[in-house]
């Protein structure tokens, strides 16, 4: 996965985890497993981002993608 599709499942899971009725027990174990895979997915698109961008220029291809996901977009 690119940082761009981590950031963009991140997004999905908090979404998804929306979705559950936070008050039933059945549902509790299902939010805390999307939250925490969201969690990671956000780590890892902080992580790639922050490789990409060290040398101060980021390539042009990654530089969209991540405009694109940014800018509440898609790739």
């Amino acid at each position: 996965m690119t940082g761009p599709e981590h950031y963009e499942e991140a997004q999905r899971l908090l979404m998804g985890a929306d979705n559950f009725d936070s008050t039933e027990l059945t549902a509790q174990p299902i939010i805390a497993e999307m939250l925490a895979r969201a969690q990671v997915h956000a780590t890892l698109a902080l992580a790639a981002a922050t490789a990409v961008s060290q040398n101060g220029d980021m390539p042009i291809p990654d530089c969209d993608d991540w405009l694109a996901v940014a800018s509440g977009g898609t790739r």
